[in-house]
Protein backbone atom coordinates (compact mmCIF):
# COMPACT_ATOMS: atom_id res chain seq x y z
CA UNK A 1 0.00 0.00 0.00
CA UNK A 2 3.03 1.73 1.20
CA UNK A 3 4.34 2.00 -2.46
CA UNK A 4 0.92 3.05 -4.38
CA UNK A 5 1.07 6.51 -2.28
CA UNK A 6 4.50 6.86 -3.18
CA UNK A 7 4.11 6.54 -6.92
CA UNK A 8 0.93 9.25 -6.33
CA UNK A 9 3.31 11.60 -4.78
CA UNK A 10 5.91 11.19 -7.53
CA UNK A 11 2.82 11.70 -10.53
CA UNK A 12 2.08 14.75 -8.69
CA UNK A 13 5.53 16.24 -8.37
CA UNK A 14 5.91 15.39 -12.16
CA UNK A 15 2.60 16.90 -13.19
CA UNK A 16 3.42 19.49 -11.35
CA UNK A 17 6.49 20.18 -13.03
CA UNK A 18 5.04 19.56 -16.82
CA UNK A 19 2.25 22.03 -16.29
CA UNK A 20 4.47 24.54 -14.73
CA UNK A 21 5.30 26.56 -18.03
CA UNK A 22 1.24 26.58 -19.12
CA UNK A 23 0.35 28.14 -15.33
CA UNK A 24 3.07 30.72 -16.05
CA UNK A 25 1.94 31.57 -19.30
CA UNK A 26 -0.99 32.34 -18.63
CA UNK A 27 -0.21 34.02 -15.95
CA UNK A 28 1.97 36.11 -17.46
CA UNK A 29 -0.94 36.67 -20.72
CA UNK A 30 -3.58 38.06 -18.19
CA UNK A 31 -1.07 39.99 -16.41
CA UNK A 32 -0.22 42.09 -19.18
CA UNK A 33 -3.57 42.65 -20.97
CA UNK A 34 -3.17 39.87 -23.30
CA UNK A 35 0.09 40.10 -24.36
CA UNK A 36 2.11 37.77 -22.89
CA UNK A 37 5.52 38.74 -23.82
CA UNK A 38 4.83 42.26 -23.61
CA UNK A 39 4.85 44.69 -26.89
CA UNK A 40 6.95 42.89 -28.85
CA UNK A 41 5.71 44.62 -32.42
CA UNK A 42 7.56 47.61 -34.09
CA UNK A 43 5.11 50.97 -34.61
CA UNK A 44 7.24 51.94 -37.63
CA UNK A 45 5.27 51.98 -40.57
CA UNK A 46 8.05 51.45 -43.01
CA UNK A 47 8.00 47.96 -44.87
CA UNK A 48 10.83 45.30 -45.01
CA UNK A 49 12.37 44.47 -48.07
CA UNK A 50 11.40 40.67 -47.17
CA UNK A 51 7.95 42.29 -47.50
CA UNK A 52 8.86 43.91 -50.68
CA UNK A 53 10.14 40.78 -52.05
CA UNK A 54 7.20 38.47 -51.61
CA UNK A 55 4.83 41.80 -52.63
CA UNK A 56 6.60 41.42 -55.71
CA UNK A 57 6.22 37.44 -56.25
CA UNK A 58 2.33 37.22 -56.19
CA UNK A 59 2.08 40.21 -58.00
CA UNK A 60 4.37 38.30 -60.89
CA UNK A 61 2.04 35.09 -60.36
CA UNK A 62 -1.05 36.94 -60.00
CA UNK A 63 -0.22 38.62 -63.50
CA UNK A 64 1.17 35.54 -65.28
CA UNK A 65 -2.18 33.63 -64.56
CA UNK A 66 -4.56 36.32 -66.68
Amino acid sequence: MGSVIEIAIIMLVVATLAFAPLGYFIYMYTQKNGEPFGDIEPHEDKGSALLDLIGKVFSRLSSNKD
